[in-house]
Protein backbone atom coordinates (compact mmCIF):
# COMPACT_ATOMS: atom_id res chain seq x y z
CA UNK A 1 0.00 0.00 0.00
CA UNK A 2 1.83 3.48 -0.81
CA UNK A 3 2.20 5.73 1.71
CA UNK A 4 2.36 9.10 -0.21
CA UNK A 5 -1.39 11.01 -0.98
CA UNK A 6 -1.72 11.93 -4.66
CA UNK A 7 -4.30 14.29 -3.84
CA UNK A 8 -8.23 13.88 -4.21
CA UNK A 9 -9.57 13.68 -8.01
CA UNK A 10 -13.03 14.82 -8.79
CA UNK A 11 -14.80 11.37 -8.96
CA UNK A 12 -13.32 11.08 -4.75
CA UNK A 13 -15.68 13.86 -3.61
CA UNK A 14 -19.38 13.57 -2.38
CA UNK A 15 -21.87 15.90 -1.07
CA UNK A 16 -21.83 16.48 2.87
CA UNK A 17 -18.41 15.23 3.01
CA UNK A 18 -16.15 16.84 6.00
CA UNK A 19 -12.40 16.81 5.63
CA UNK A 20 -10.59 18.17 8.55
CA UNK A 21 -7.36 19.45 7.17
CA UNK A 22 -3.90 18.66 8.18
CA UNK A 23 -1.18 20.94 9.79
CA UNK A 24 -2.38 23.45 12.34
CA UNK A 25 -0.74 26.68 11.53
CA UNK A 26 0.70 29.12 13.70
CA UNK A 27 1.47 32.61 13.32
CA UNK A 28 4.46 34.29 13.85
CA UNK A 29 6.16 37.71 13.66
CA UNK A 30 7.78 36.16 10.09
CA UNK A 31 4.55 35.96 8.96
CA UNK A 32 3.78 39.78 9.28
CA UNK A 33 7.42 40.36 7.96
CA UNK A 34 7.34 38.50 5.14
CA UNK A 35 3.91 39.98 4.06
CA UNK A 36 5.21 43.31 4.35
CA UNK A 37 8.26 42.02 1.91
CA UNK A 38 6.46 40.35 -0.55
CA UNK A 39 3.70 42.70 -0.64
CA UNK A 40 3.94 46.65 -0.84
CA UNK A 41 1.40 46.95 1.64
CA UNK A 42 1.44 50.24 4.06
CA UNK A 43 -2.03 49.99 5.91
CA UNK A 44 -1.61 51.18 9.54
CA UNK A 45 -3.58 48.74 11.51
CA UNK A 46 -1.58 45.60 10.44
CA UNK A 47 1.99 47.72 10.56
CA UNK A 48 1.86 49.75 13.43
CA UNK A 49 1.30 47.92 16.79
CA UNK A 50 0.59 51.59 18.61
CA UNK A 51 -1.92 52.96 15.83
CA UNK A 52 -3.63 49.49 16.16
CA UNK A 53 -3.89 50.13 19.72
CA UNK A 54 -5.48 53.63 19.05
CA UNK A 55 -7.97 52.12 17.63
CA UNK A 56 -8.54 49.67 20.28
CA UNK A 57 -6.85 46.84 18.72
CA UNK A 58 -4.33 45.33 20.67
CA UNK A 59 -2.07 43.19 20.18
CA UNK A 60 -2.16 44.34 16.66
CA UNK A 61 -3.46 42.10 14.33
CA UNK A 62 -2.00 40.85 11.19
CA UNK A 63 -3.26 41.68 7.91
CA UNK A 64 -6.36 39.77 7.65
CA UNK A 65 -5.30 38.16 3.91
CA UNK A 66 -2.90 36.56 5.87
CA UNK A 67 -5.26 34.93 7.86
CA UNK A 68 -7.03 34.56 4.76
CA UNK A 69 -4.08 32.90 2.68
CA UNK A 70 -3.14 30.53 5.94
CA UNK A 71 -6.96 28.85 6.11
CA UNK A 72 -6.88 28.69 2.59
CA UNK A 73 -3.72 26.79 2.40
CA UNK A 74 -4.74 24.33 5.25
CA UNK A 75 -7.72 23.24 2.17
CA UNK A 76 -5.05 22.71 -0.81
CA UNK A 77 -3.88 19.41 -0.12
CA UNK A 78 -7.23 17.92 0.22
CA UNK A 79 -9.36 19.62 -2.48
CA UNK A 80 -7.32 21.61 -5.31
CA UNK A 81 -3.67 19.55 -5.24
CA UNK A 82 -5.02 18.58 -8.55
CA UNK A 83 -7.12 21.55 -9.65
CA UNK A 84 -7.02 22.96 -12.72
CA UNK A 85 -7.89 26.38 -11.43
CA UNK A 86 -9.52 28.34 -8.27
CA UNK A 87 -12.97 29.49 -10.14
CA UNK A 88 -14.25 31.79 -7.17
CA UNK A 89 -15.08 32.66 -3.58
CA UNK A 90 -18.30 34.03 -2.06
CA UNK A 91 -19.73 34.25 1.34
CA UNK A 92 -16.40 35.30 3.14
CA UNK A 93 -16.83 36.82 6.52
CA UNK A 94 -13.77 37.68 8.99
CA UNK A 95 -15.44 37.05 12.13
CA UNK A 96 -12.14 38.56 14.71
CA UNK A 97 -8.59 39.53 14.13
CA UNK A 98 -5.68 37.03 13.89
CA UNK A 99 -3.14 38.08 15.88
CA UNK A 100 0.75 36.37 16.51
CA UNK A 101 0.71 33.14 18.26
CA UNK A 102 -2.45 32.17 17.06
CA UNK A 103 -2.83 28.45 15.50
CA UNK A 104 -5.05 27.85 12.54
CA UNK A 105 -6.81 24.66 11.45
CA UNK A 106 -9.14 24.43 8.91
CA UNK A 107 -12.18 22.01 8.32
CA UNK A 108 -14.48 21.97 4.64
CA UNK A 109 -17.38 20.53 3.77
CA UNK A 110 -18.20 19.87 0.08
CA UNK A 111 -21.73 21.07 -0.76
CA UNK A 112 -21.63 21.38 -4.44
CA UNK A 113 -20.56 18.96 -7.42
CA UNK A 114 -20.95 19.15 -11.44
CA UNK A 115 -18.71 17.00 -13.65
CA UNK A 116 -17.94 19.33 -16.95
CA UNK A 117 -18.93 18.37 -20.33
CA UNK A 118 -15.53 17.06 -21.51
CA UNK A 119 -15.66 14.40 -18.78
CA UNK A 120 -12.37 14.85 -17.81
CA UNK A 121 -12.81 17.61 -15.03
CA UNK A 122 -15.42 18.41 -12.44
CA UNK A 123 -16.16 21.75 -10.28
CA UNK A 124 -16.02 21.01 -6.71
CA UNK A 125 -17.63 23.31 -4.46
CA UNK A 126 -16.79 23.89 -0.68
CA UNK A 127 -17.61 25.97 2.66
CA UNK A 128 -14.51 26.03 4.92
CA UNK A 129 -14.32 27.53 8.36
CA UNK A 130 -11.05 28.64 10.53
CA UNK A 131 -10.85 28.32 13.88
CA UNK A 132 -7.65 29.33 16.24
CA UNK A 133 -6.27 27.29 19.24
CA UNK A 134 -9.20 28.50 21.38
CA UNK A 135 -12.15 27.30 18.87
CA UNK A 136 -13.25 30.55 17.72
CA UNK A 137 -14.53 31.08 14.18
CA UNK A 138 -11.47 33.39 12.43
CA UNK A 139 -12.93 33.28 9.21
CA UNK A 140 -14.71 31.03 6.65
CA UNK A 141 -16.14 31.41 2.88
CA UNK A 142 -17.53 29.22 0.21
CA UNK A 143 -15.05 28.57 -3.18
CA UNK A 144 -15.26 26.42 -6.01
CA UNK A 145 -12.78 25.24 -7.63
CA UNK A 146 -11.79 22.77 -10.94
CA UNK A 147 -10.33 19.77 -10.38
CA UNK A 148 -9.19 16.99 -12.68
CA UNK A 149 -10.80 13.45 -13.11
CA UNK A 150 -8.25 10.36 -12.69
CA UNK A 151 -10.61 7.85 -14.53
CA UNK A 152 -12.08 10.19 -17.56
CA UNK A 153 -14.70 6.95 -17.85
CA UNK A 154 -16.10 7.38 -14.35
CA UNK A 155 -19.85 7.94 -14.45
CA UNK A 156 -20.32 11.65 -13.46
CA UNK A 157 -21.91 12.37 -10.40
CA UNK A 158 -25.59 13.87 -10.03
CA UNK A 159 -25.32 17.49 -10.42
CA UNK A 160 -25.59 19.76 -6.99
CA UNK A 161 -24.84 23.38 -7.29
CA UNK A 162 -25.28 25.37 -4.34
CA UNK A 163 -27.22 28.58 -4.10
CA UNK A 164 -24.64 31.24 -2.51
CA UNK A 165 -25.37 34.74 -1.89
CA UNK A 166 -24.24 37.47 -3.92
CA UNK A 167 -23.41 39.66 -1.30
CA UNK A 168 -22.91 39.24 2.16
CA UNK A 169 -25.57 41.49 4.02
CA UNK A 170 -23.87 44.15 6.08
CA UNK A 171 -26.05 43.48 9.01
CA UNK A 172 -24.12 40.13 9.25
CA UNK A 173 -20.60 41.93 8.98
CA UNK A 174 -18.87 40.94 12.50
CA UNK A 175 -16.91 44.22 14.45
CA UNK A 176 -13.49 43.36 15.73
CA UNK A 177 -14.21 43.47 19.58
CA UNK A 178 -13.15 46.94 20.84
CA UNK A 179 -12.67 48.72 17.39
CA UNK A 180 -13.55 52.44 18.05
CA UNK A 181 -12.63 54.52 14.96
CA UNK A 182 -13.62 57.89 16.29
CA UNK A 183 -10.37 59.66 17.13
CA UNK A 184 -9.14 58.19 13.89
CA UNK A 185 -5.38 59.55 13.29
CA UNK A 186 -5.49 60.47 9.14
CA UNK A 187 -2.22 61.61 8.85
CA UNK A 188 -0.32 58.42 10.68
CA UNK A 189 -2.78 56.28 8.10
CA UNK A 190 -1.58 58.26 5.11
CA UNK A 191 -4.75 59.03 3.70
CA UNK A 192 -7.18 61.85 4.64
CA UNK A 193 -10.71 60.26 2.79
CA UNK A 194 -13.50 58.90 4.98
CA UNK A 195 -16.87 56.92 4.73
CA UNK A 196 -18.42 60.13 3.41
CA UNK A 197 -15.60 61.12 0.89
CA UNK A 198 -16.54 58.10 -1.30
CA UNK A 199 -19.55 58.09 -3.46
CA UNK A 200 -21.28 54.65 -4.69
CA UNK A 201 -20.00 54.54 -8.35
CA UNK A 202 -16.76 56.70 -8.00
CA UNK A 203 -14.23 54.64 -9.69
CA UNK A 204 -10.51 54.96 -8.19
CA UNK A 205 -7.27 54.23 -9.87
CA UNK A 206 -4.59 52.92 -7.79
CA UNK A 207 -1.72 54.14 -10.15
CA UNK A 208 0.93 52.18 -9.23
CA UNK A 209 1.83 48.80 -10.63
CA UNK A 210 4.40 45.94 -9.62
CA UNK A 211 6.03 43.17 -11.81
CA UNK A 212 5.69 39.42 -10.75
CA UNK A 213 8.62 37.63 -10.44
CA UNK A 214 9.01 33.87 -10.30
CA UNK A 215 10.75 33.55 -6.70
CA UNK A 216 8.14 35.72 -4.95
CA UNK A 217 5.42 34.13 -6.21
CA UNK A 218 6.18 30.78 -5.01
CA UNK A 219 7.94 31.81 -2.00
CA UNK A 220 4.05 33.40 -1.46
CA UNK A 221 2.90 30.03 -1.86
CA UNK A 222 5.00 28.07 0.27
CA UNK A 223 4.30 30.31 3.00
CA UNK A 224 1.24 29.75 3.10
CA UNK A 225 1.95 25.72 2.93
CA UNK A 226 -0.19 25.97 -0.27
CA UNK A 227 0.67 22.43 -1.80
CA UNK A 228 -0.92 23.07 -5.68
CA UNK A 229 1.42 21.68 -8.37
CA UNK A 230 0.68 24.08 -10.98
CA UNK A 231 2.51 26.93 -8.81
CA UNK A 232 6.17 24.81 -8.18
CA UNK A 233 5.75 22.37 -11.19
CA UNK A 234 6.94 23.40 -14.73
CA UNK A 235 5.66 19.86 -15.99
CA UNK A 236 2.21 20.02 -14.09
CA UNK A 237 0.87 22.40 -17.07
CA UNK A 238 0.80 21.74 -20.82
CA UNK A 239 2.79 25.19 -21.38
CA UNK A 240 5.57 24.26 -18.87
CA UNK A 241 4.55 27.77 -16.79
CA UNK A 242 4.55 28.19 -13.76
CA UNK A 243 0.88 29.63 -12.49
CA UNK A 244 0.89 32.35 -10.04
CA UNK A 245 -1.03 31.36 -6.85
CA UNK A 246 -4.60 33.65 -6.87
CA UNK A 247 -4.33 34.53 -3.76
CA UNK A 248 -0.70 35.90 -4.35
CA UNK A 249 -2.47 38.42 -6.86
CA UNK A 250 -5.60 39.28 -4.31
CA UNK A 251 -2.66 40.63 -2.25
CA UNK A 252 -0.58 42.38 -4.49
CA UNK A 253 -4.33 44.11 -5.78
CA UNK A 254 -4.88 45.36 -1.99
CA UNK A 255 -2.13 46.39 -1.55
CA UNK A 256 -1.56 48.41 -4.19
CA UNK A 257 -5.36 49.91 -3.17
CA UNK A 258 -3.36 51.59 -0.45
CA UNK A 259 -3.37 54.50 -2.88
CA UNK A 260 -6.90 55.85 -2.76
CA UNK A 261 -8.21 53.82 0.25
CA UNK A 262 -5.56 54.22 2.74
CA UNK A 263 -8.24 54.24 5.47
CA UNK A 264 -9.70 50.85 3.85
CA UNK A 265 -8.37 49.54 6.77
CA UNK A 266 -9.77 45.80 7.79
CA UNK A 267 -11.37 43.27 5.19
CA UNK A 268 -14.71 42.46 7.10
CA UNK A 269 -16.06 40.22 4.08
CA UNK A 270 -15.70 39.02 0.49
CA UNK A 271 -18.56 38.52 -1.26
CA UNK A 272 -17.89 37.64 -4.61
CA UNK A 273 -14.25 36.86 -6.47
CA UNK A 274 -13.26 35.50 -9.90
CA UNK A 275 -9.58 34.49 -11.11
CA UNK A 276 -10.88 35.73 -14.63
CA UNK A 277 -7.21 35.18 -16.51
CA UNK A 278 -4.01 33.33 -15.06
CA UNK A 279 -0.86 35.03 -14.26
CA UNK A 280 2.41 34.49 -14.62
CA UNK A 281 5.87 36.10 -13.77
CA UNK A 282 7.00 39.12 -15.61
CA UNK A 283 3.30 40.42 -15.93
CA UNK A 284 2.76 43.86 -14.24
CA UNK A 285 -0.34 44.05 -12.12
CA UNK A 286 -2.04 47.05 -11.78
CA UNK A 287 -5.08 47.91 -9.36
CA UNK A 288 -8.50 50.07 -9.50
CA UNK A 289 -11.25 49.96 -7.51
CA UNK A 290 -15.48 50.99 -7.34
CA UNK A 291 -17.39 52.06 -4.92
CA UNK A 292 -20.19 49.49 -5.14
CA UNK A 293 -22.65 50.33 -1.78
CA UNK A 294 -21.78 51.56 2.03
CA UNK A 295 -23.12 50.38 4.88
CA UNK A 296 -23.61 52.09 8.16
CA UNK A 297 -25.13 49.50 10.02
CA UNK A 298 -26.87 50.68 13.67
CA UNK A 299 -25.62 48.47 15.60
CA UNK A 300 -22.21 50.35 14.99
CA UNK A 301 -23.55 54.04 16.29
CA UNK A 302 -20.56 55.27 18.76
CA UNK A 303 -17.88 53.44 16.76
CA UNK A 304 -17.34 55.58 13.83
CA UNK A 305 -17.01 53.12 11.64
CA UNK A 306 -18.67 52.53 8.24
CA UNK A 307 -18.04 49.79 5.40
CA UNK A 308 -17.44 50.10 1.92
CA UNK A 309 -18.35 47.83 -0.58
CA UNK A 310 -15.40 47.63 -2.98
CA UNK A 311 -15.05 46.10 -6.23
CA UNK A 312 -11.05 45.56 -6.56
CA UNK A 313 -9.99 44.86 -9.68
CA UNK A 314 -6.56 43.47 -11.09
CA UNK A 315 -4.74 43.90 -14.43
CA UNK A 316 -1.97 42.86 -16.22
CA UNK A 317 -0.62 46.17 -17.69
CA UNK A 318 -2.80 49.34 -16.06
CA UNK A 319 -5.96 50.42 -17.82
CA UNK A 320 -6.56 54.32 -17.05
CA UNK A 321 -10.51 53.63 -18.57
CA UNK A 322 -11.05 51.25 -15.90
CA UNK A 323 -12.80 48.90 -17.85
CA UNK A 324 -14.41 45.83 -16.28
CA UNK A 325 -16.29 44.09 -19.01
CA UNK A 326 -16.65 45.11 -23.00
CA UNK A 327 -19.94 45.40 -25.04
CA UNK A 328 -19.91 41.59 -25.21
CA UNK A 329 -20.36 41.45 -21.92
CA UNK A 330 -17.01 39.33 -21.41
CA UNK A 331 -14.20 40.70 -19.27
CA UNK A 332 -12.21 43.10 -21.08
CA UNK A 333 -8.61 42.05 -21.75
CA UNK A 334 -6.11 42.39 -18.98
CA UNK A 335 -8.37 41.85 -16.36
CA UNK A 336 -7.01 39.08 -13.83
CA UNK A 337 -8.95 39.45 -10.61
CA UNK A 338 -12.61 40.77 -9.90
CA UNK A 339 -13.09 40.80 -5.75
CA UNK A 340 -15.95 42.19 -4.50
CA UNK A 341 -15.49 42.69 -0.67
CA UNK A 342 -16.25 44.98 2.06
CA UNK A 343 -14.14 46.84 3.89
CA UNK A 344 -14.03 48.85 7.32
CA UNK A 345 -13.27 52.78 7.24
CA UNK A 346 -13.40 55.56 9.66
CA UNK A 347 -16.49 57.66 9.34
Amino acid sequence: MSKTDPGNFFEDFTVGQVIEHATPRTLTDGDRALYSAIYPTRFSIASSAEFAASVGLAPAPVEDLIAFHVAFGKTVPDVSLNAVANLGYAECRFHRPVVTGDTLRTTSEVIGLKQNSNGRTGVVYVRSTATNQRGDVALDWVRWVMVHKRDHDAPAPEAVVPPVADVVDPQDLLLPQGLDLTDYDTVAAGGPHRFDDYAVGEKIDHVDGVTLSEAEHMMATRLWQNTAKVHFNTEARPDGKRLVYGGHVISMARALSFNGLANAQLVAGINAGSHVAPAFAGDTVYAWSEVLDKAAPDAWDGTGVGALRLRLVATKGRDETMTLRGEDGKYAGGVLLDLDLWALVPR
